[in-house]
Protein backbone atom coordinates (compact mmCIF):
# COMPACT_ATOMS: atom_id res chain seq x y z
CA UNK A 1 0.00 0.00 0.00
CA UNK A 2 2.83 2.40 0.92
CA UNK A 3 4.50 1.72 -2.42
CA UNK A 4 1.29 2.55 -4.22
CA UNK A 5 0.78 5.73 -2.21
CA UNK A 6 4.36 6.81 -2.85
CA UNK A 7 3.98 6.48 -6.61
CA UNK A 8 4.08 9.74 -8.58
CA UNK A 9 1.00 11.06 -10.32
CA UNK A 10 0.38 9.70 -13.80
CA UNK A 11 -1.46 11.17 -16.73
CA UNK A 12 -2.97 7.75 -17.32
CA UNK A 13 -6.63 6.91 -17.27
CA UNK A 14 -8.33 3.66 -16.45
CA UNK A 15 -11.62 2.17 -17.66
CA UNK A 16 -13.20 -0.09 -15.04
CA UNK A 17 -16.34 -2.18 -15.01
CA UNK A 18 -17.37 -2.84 -11.42
CA UNK A 19 -19.66 -5.73 -10.47
CA UNK A 20 -19.83 -4.77 -6.80
CA UNK A 21 -22.40 -2.49 -5.18
CA UNK A 22 -22.40 1.07 -6.54
CA UNK A 23 -21.21 2.78 -3.36
CA UNK A 24 -18.31 0.36 -3.05
CA UNK A 25 -17.44 0.92 -6.72
CA UNK A 26 -17.42 4.68 -6.21
CA UNK A 27 -15.33 4.56 -3.04
CA UNK A 28 -12.65 2.28 -4.49
CA UNK A 29 -12.37 4.44 -7.61
CA UNK A 30 -12.04 7.59 -5.50
CA UNK A 31 -9.42 6.03 -3.22
CA UNK A 32 -7.41 4.72 -6.18
CA UNK A 33 -7.45 8.13 -7.87
CA UNK A 34 -6.26 9.80 -4.67
CA UNK A 35 -3.46 7.25 -4.23
CA UNK A 36 -2.16 7.20 -7.81
CA UNK A 37 -3.35 10.28 -9.66
CA UNK A 38 -4.85 8.03 -12.34
CA UNK A 39 -8.29 9.07 -13.57
CA UNK A 40 -10.91 6.31 -13.35
CA UNK A 41 -13.94 6.01 -15.62
CA UNK A 42 -16.17 3.43 -13.98
CA UNK A 43 -19.51 1.84 -14.79
CA UNK A 44 -21.39 -0.77 -12.76
CA UNK A 45 -22.66 -3.95 -14.44
CA UNK A 46 -23.64 -7.42 -13.27
CA UNK A 47 -21.20 -10.21 -14.02
CA UNK A 48 -23.27 -11.79 -16.79
CA UNK A 49 -23.62 -8.45 -18.55
CA UNK A 50 -19.89 -7.79 -18.21
CA UNK A 51 -18.89 -11.19 -19.55
CA UNK A 52 -21.11 -10.56 -22.59
CA UNK A 53 -19.46 -7.18 -23.15
CA UNK A 54 -15.93 -8.55 -22.79
CA UNK A 55 -16.74 -11.28 -25.29
CA UNK A 56 -18.29 -8.81 -27.74
CA UNK A 57 -15.27 -6.49 -27.53
CA UNK A 58 -12.60 -9.20 -27.81
CA UNK A 59 -9.66 -7.83 -29.78
CA UNK A 60 -10.71 -4.22 -29.24
CA UNK A 61 -11.73 -3.87 -25.60
CA UNK A 62 -13.14 -0.71 -24.10
CA UNK A 63 -12.52 -2.10 -20.61
CA UNK A 64 -9.14 -2.22 -18.85
CA UNK A 65 -10.23 -3.76 -15.56
CA UNK A 66 -13.12 -5.91 -14.40
CA UNK A 67 -13.42 -5.68 -10.63
CA UNK A 68 -15.82 -7.58 -8.40
CA UNK A 69 -18.72 -9.90 -8.84
CA UNK A 70 -18.68 -13.68 -8.58
CA UNK A 71 -15.59 -15.54 -9.70
CA UNK A 72 -17.18 -18.02 -12.13
CA UNK A 73 -17.59 -15.53 -15.03
CA UNK A 74 -14.07 -14.21 -14.37
CA UNK A 75 -12.79 -17.78 -14.72
CA UNK A 76 -14.72 -18.18 -17.96
CA UNK A 77 -13.16 -14.98 -19.34
CA UNK A 78 -9.73 -16.31 -18.35
CA UNK A 79 -10.33 -19.68 -20.02
CA UNK A 80 -11.50 -17.96 -23.22
CA UNK A 81 -8.36 -15.83 -23.36
CA UNK A 82 -10.24 -12.60 -22.66
CA UNK A 83 -8.09 -11.61 -19.68
CA UNK A 84 -4.38 -11.75 -18.93
CA UNK A 85 -2.15 -12.20 -15.88
CA UNK A 86 -1.48 -9.08 -13.84
CA UNK A 87 1.64 -10.41 -12.15
CA UNK A 88 0.33 -9.25 -8.77
CA UNK A 89 1.82 -10.50 -5.50
CA UNK A 90 -0.58 -12.93 -3.80
CA UNK A 91 1.59 -13.76 -0.77
CA UNK A 92 -0.68 -11.88 1.68
CA UNK A 93 -3.93 -13.39 0.37
CA UNK A 94 -6.06 -16.13 1.93
CA UNK A 95 -5.93 -19.61 0.34
CA UNK A 96 -9.31 -19.37 -1.43
CA UNK A 97 -8.14 -16.21 -3.21
CA UNK A 98 -4.88 -17.81 -4.28
CA UNK A 99 -6.82 -20.87 -5.48
CA UNK A 100 -8.75 -18.74 -7.97
CA UNK A 101 -5.48 -17.26 -9.22
CA UNK A 102 -3.99 -20.73 -9.68
CA UNK A 103 -7.06 -22.07 -11.50
CA UNK A 104 -6.97 -19.13 -13.93
CA UNK A 105 -3.23 -19.06 -14.49
CA UNK A 106 -3.04 -15.70 -12.71
CA UNK A 107 -5.65 -14.08 -14.96
CA UNK A 108 -8.07 -13.43 -12.12
CA UNK A 109 -7.39 -13.12 -8.40
CA UNK A 110 -9.78 -13.44 -5.47
CA UNK A 111 -10.70 -10.19 -3.75
CA UNK A 112 -13.50 -11.26 -1.39
CA UNK A 113 -15.68 -14.20 -0.41
CA UNK A 114 -19.35 -14.44 0.50
CA UNK A 115 -21.80 -17.22 1.32
CA UNK A 116 -25.15 -17.67 -0.40
CA UNK A 117 -28.24 -17.57 1.80
CA UNK A 118 -31.94 -16.86 2.22
CA UNK A 119 -33.43 -13.73 3.77
CA UNK A 120 -36.99 -13.00 4.80
CA UNK A 121 -38.81 -9.92 6.04
CA UNK A 122 -39.87 -10.92 9.54
CA UNK A 123 -42.72 -8.40 9.69
CA UNK A 124 -44.24 -9.44 6.35
CA UNK A 125 -43.80 -13.13 7.15
CA UNK A 126 -45.70 -12.68 10.45
CA UNK A 127 -48.45 -10.62 8.80
CA UNK A 128 -49.03 -13.38 6.26
CA UNK A 129 -48.86 -16.16 8.84
CA UNK A 130 -46.07 -18.00 7.01
CA UNK A 131 -43.46 -20.29 8.51
CA UNK A 132 -39.85 -19.17 8.25
CA UNK A 133 -37.77 -21.10 5.69
CA UNK A 134 -34.77 -22.98 7.04
CA UNK A 135 -33.66 -25.03 4.03
CA UNK A 136 -33.46 -24.80 0.25
CA UNK A 137 -36.23 -27.38 -0.11
CA UNK A 138 -38.54 -25.29 2.08
CA UNK A 139 -38.68 -22.70 -0.72
CA UNK A 140 -40.66 -25.17 -2.86
CA UNK A 141 -43.60 -25.03 -0.42
CA UNK A 142 -46.73 -23.82 -2.32
CA UNK A 143 -47.47 -21.59 0.69
CA UNK A 144 -44.75 -19.30 -0.66
CA UNK A 145 -46.47 -18.81 -4.03
CA UNK A 146 -45.60 -15.29 -5.22
CA UNK A 147 -43.50 -14.59 -2.12
CA UNK A 148 -39.94 -15.24 -3.39
CA UNK A 149 -37.62 -13.03 -5.42
CA UNK A 150 -34.29 -14.06 -6.97
CA UNK A 151 -32.10 -12.84 -9.81
CA UNK A 152 -31.82 -14.26 -13.31
CA UNK A 153 -28.64 -16.38 -13.64
CA UNK A 154 -28.13 -15.19 -17.22
CA UNK A 155 -27.28 -11.70 -15.94
CA UNK A 156 -26.47 -12.28 -12.27
CA UNK A 157 -23.45 -14.06 -10.88
CA UNK A 158 -25.31 -14.39 -7.59
CA UNK A 159 -28.10 -16.38 -9.21
CA UNK A 160 -25.63 -18.49 -11.20
CA UNK A 161 -23.94 -19.34 -7.90
CA UNK A 162 -27.35 -20.51 -6.64
CA UNK A 163 -27.85 -22.63 -9.76
CA UNK A 164 -24.39 -24.18 -9.43
CA UNK A 165 -24.80 -24.66 -5.68
CA UNK A 166 -28.06 -26.61 -5.94
CA UNK A 167 -26.61 -28.69 -8.76
CA UNK A 168 -23.66 -29.65 -6.57
CA UNK A 169 -25.83 -30.27 -3.50
CA UNK A 170 -28.57 -32.40 -5.05
CA UNK A 171 -27.30 -33.58 -8.43
CA UNK A 172 -28.34 -31.89 -11.67
CA UNK A 173 -31.71 -33.51 -12.34
CA UNK A 174 -32.92 -33.18 -8.74
CA UNK A 175 -31.62 -29.60 -8.61
CA UNK A 176 -33.58 -28.56 -11.69
CA UNK A 177 -36.71 -30.22 -10.35
CA UNK A 178 -36.28 -28.18 -7.15
CA UNK A 179 -35.48 -24.99 -9.06
CA UNK A 180 -38.68 -25.37 -11.08
CA UNK A 181 -40.69 -25.90 -7.89
CA UNK A 182 -39.11 -22.82 -6.33
CA UNK A 183 -39.64 -21.00 -9.61
CA UNK A 184 -43.39 -21.55 -9.27
CA UNK A 185 -43.18 -19.36 -6.16
CA UNK A 186 -40.98 -16.61 -7.65
CA UNK A 187 -42.65 -13.25 -8.33
CA UNK A 188 -39.74 -11.60 -10.18
CA UNK A 189 -36.36 -12.44 -11.69
CA UNK A 190 -34.11 -9.39 -11.35
CA UNK A 191 -30.96 -8.46 -13.27
CA UNK A 192 -28.91 -7.76 -10.15
CA UNK A 193 -28.20 -10.34 -7.47
CA UNK A 194 -28.54 -7.85 -4.62
CA UNK A 195 -31.93 -6.49 -5.77
CA UNK A 196 -34.11 -9.28 -4.28
CA UNK A 197 -32.88 -8.70 -0.72
CA UNK A 198 -33.38 -4.96 -1.11
CA UNK A 199 -36.97 -5.70 -2.14
CA UNK A 200 -37.42 -8.01 0.84
CA UNK A 201 -36.03 -5.36 3.16
CA UNK A 202 -38.61 -2.86 1.87
CA UNK A 203 -41.44 -5.40 2.21
CA UNK A 204 -41.96 -5.64 -1.56
CA UNK A 205 -41.37 -9.38 -1.41
CA UNK A 206 -41.29 -11.72 1.57
CA UNK A 207 -38.28 -13.92 0.80
CA UNK A 208 -35.08 -13.41 -1.18
CA UNK A 209 -32.09 -15.45 -2.26
CA UNK A 210 -28.70 -13.75 -2.37
CA UNK A 211 -25.39 -13.30 -0.63
CA UNK A 212 -25.46 -13.01 3.13
CA UNK A 213 -23.13 -10.02 3.30
CA UNK A 214 -25.61 -7.94 1.27
CA UNK A 215 -28.35 -9.01 3.68
CA UNK A 216 -26.22 -8.02 6.69
CA UNK A 217 -25.83 -4.52 5.27
CA UNK A 218 -29.60 -4.13 4.98
CA UNK A 219 -30.26 -5.51 8.46
CA UNK A 220 -27.68 -3.19 10.03
CA UNK A 221 -29.48 -0.30 8.35
CA UNK A 222 -32.56 -1.21 10.39
CA UNK A 223 -34.66 -3.37 8.07
CA UNK A 224 -36.42 -6.39 9.65
CA UNK A 225 -34.47 -9.00 7.69
CA UNK A 226 -33.69 -12.41 9.11
CA UNK A 227 -30.82 -14.29 7.46
CA UNK A 228 -30.77 -18.06 6.97
CA UNK A 229 -27.89 -20.38 6.12
CA UNK A 230 -29.78 -23.25 4.40
CA UNK A 231 -29.76 -26.47 6.40
CA UNK A 232 -28.54 -28.65 3.52
CA UNK A 233 -25.43 -26.51 3.06
CA UNK A 234 -24.67 -23.64 0.72
CA UNK A 235 -22.26 -22.39 -1.88
CA UNK A 236 -20.10 -19.32 -1.85
CA UNK A 237 -18.53 -16.85 -4.19
CA UNK A 238 -14.97 -15.71 -4.54
CA UNK A 239 -15.13 -12.33 -6.22
CA UNK A 240 -12.43 -11.63 -8.77
CA UNK A 241 -10.37 -8.88 -10.33
CA UNK A 242 -9.18 -9.30 -13.93
CA UNK A 243 -7.07 -7.34 -16.39
CA UNK A 244 -8.75 -7.46 -19.80
CA UNK A 245 -6.55 -8.77 -22.60
CA UNK A 246 -5.55 -5.97 -24.97
CA UNK A 247 -6.36 -3.30 -22.37
CA UNK A 248 -5.53 0.18 -23.64
CA UNK A 249 -4.05 1.16 -20.27
CA UNK A 250 -2.19 -1.97 -19.09
CA UNK A 251 0.17 -0.26 -16.64
CA UNK A 252 -2.68 1.54 -14.90
CA UNK A 253 -4.67 -1.71 -14.88
CA UNK A 254 -1.88 -3.55 -13.06
CA UNK A 255 -1.64 -0.72 -10.55
CA UNK A 256 -5.38 -1.15 -9.90
CA UNK A 257 -4.91 -4.85 -9.16
CA UNK A 258 -2.00 -4.16 -6.81
CA UNK A 259 -4.09 -1.51 -5.03
CA UNK A 260 -7.31 -3.51 -4.55
CA UNK A 261 -5.40 -6.45 -3.10
CA UNK A 262 -4.00 -4.41 -0.20
CA UNK A 263 -5.51 -4.75 3.25
CA UNK A 264 -6.04 -0.99 3.51
CA UNK A 265 -7.96 -0.77 0.25
CA UNK A 266 -10.13 -3.79 1.03
CA UNK A 267 -11.09 -2.82 4.57
CA UNK A 268 -12.16 0.64 3.37
CA UNK A 269 -15.34 -1.11 2.23
CA UNK A 270 -16.55 -1.07 5.83
CA UNK A 271 -17.15 2.67 5.36
CA UNK A 272 -19.97 1.86 2.91
CA UNK A 273 -21.29 -1.31 4.51
CA UNK A 274 -19.29 -3.99 2.72
CA UNK A 275 -19.54 -7.09 4.92
CA UNK A 276 -18.06 -9.85 2.79
CA UNK A 277 -14.74 -11.46 3.76
CA UNK A 278 -11.72 -9.62 2.28
CA UNK A 279 -9.04 -11.73 0.62
CA UNK A 280 -6.07 -9.99 2.24
CA UNK A 281 -5.26 -11.80 5.48
CA UNK A 282 -4.41 -8.49 7.17
CA UNK A 283 -7.70 -6.74 6.41
CA UNK A 284 -10.12 -5.88 9.23
CA UNK A 285 -13.35 -7.90 9.31
CA UNK A 286 -16.56 -6.45 10.74
CA UNK A 287 -17.92 -8.53 13.67
CA UNK A 288 -21.33 -8.70 11.97
CA UNK A 289 -19.90 -10.13 8.75
CA UNK A 290 -21.00 -13.71 8.05
CA UNK A 291 -18.64 -16.15 9.76
CA UNK A 292 -17.74 -18.59 6.99
CA UNK A 293 -16.32 -21.05 9.52
CA UNK A 294 -19.75 -21.41 11.17
CA UNK A 295 -21.68 -21.91 7.92
CA UNK A 296 -22.11 -25.34 6.29
CA UNK A 297 -20.30 -24.61 3.02
CA UNK A 298 -20.12 -27.06 0.15
CA UNK A 299 -16.78 -27.84 -1.49
CA UNK A 300 -17.61 -25.52 -4.37
CA UNK A 301 -16.05 -26.75 -7.62
CA UNK A 302 -14.86 -23.48 -9.18
CA UNK A 303 -12.96 -25.18 -11.99
CA UNK A 304 -16.04 -27.06 -13.26
CA UNK A 305 -18.70 -24.40 -12.69
CA UNK A 306 -16.38 -21.64 -13.86
CA UNK A 307 -16.04 -23.37 -17.26
CA UNK A 308 -17.94 -21.82 -20.17
CA UNK A 309 -19.41 -25.10 -21.45
CA UNK A 310 -20.83 -25.96 -18.02
CA UNK A 311 -22.26 -22.49 -17.56
CA UNK A 312 -23.84 -22.35 -21.01
CA UNK A 313 -25.40 -25.80 -20.59
CA UNK A 314 -26.86 -25.00 -17.17
CA UNK A 315 -28.20 -21.64 -18.30
CA UNK A 316 -29.85 -23.18 -21.37
CA UNK A 317 -31.50 -25.78 -19.15
CA UNK A 318 -32.59 -23.07 -16.69
CA UNK A 319 -34.19 -21.12 -19.55
CA UNK A 320 -36.02 -24.21 -20.73
CA UNK A 321 -37.13 -25.73 -17.42
CA UNK A 322 -37.18 -23.03 -14.75
CA UNK A 323 -37.70 -19.57 -16.23
CA UNK A 324 -41.32 -20.19 -17.18
CA UNK A 325 -42.24 -22.43 -14.25
CA UNK A 326 -44.39 -19.79 -12.58
CA UNK A 327 -45.79 -16.34 -13.16
CA UNK A 328 -42.58 -14.44 -12.46
CA UNK A 329 -41.83 -11.30 -14.40
CA UNK A 330 -38.36 -10.14 -15.43
CA UNK A 331 -36.83 -6.86 -14.44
Amino acid sequence: MLAVLAAPAFADELNVVCSNEQDWCDLMASNFEAATGIDVAMVRKSTGETLAQVRAEAGNPKIDIWWGGTGDPHLIAAAEGLSEPSGADTSTLLPWAVNIAEISGGKTIGIHAGALGIAYNADVLAEKGLNAPACWKDLADPAYRGEIQVANPNSSGTAYTELATLTQLFGEDEAFKLLAEIGANVNQYTKSGSAPSKAAARGETTISIGFMHDMVKLRKTGFPLEIVAPCEGTGYEVGGVSVIKGAKNPDAAKKWVDFVLTAEAQQAGLQVGVYNVPSNSGATLDPDSPDLSSIKLIDYDFATYGASDTRERLLARWDAEVKGAGGAVEE
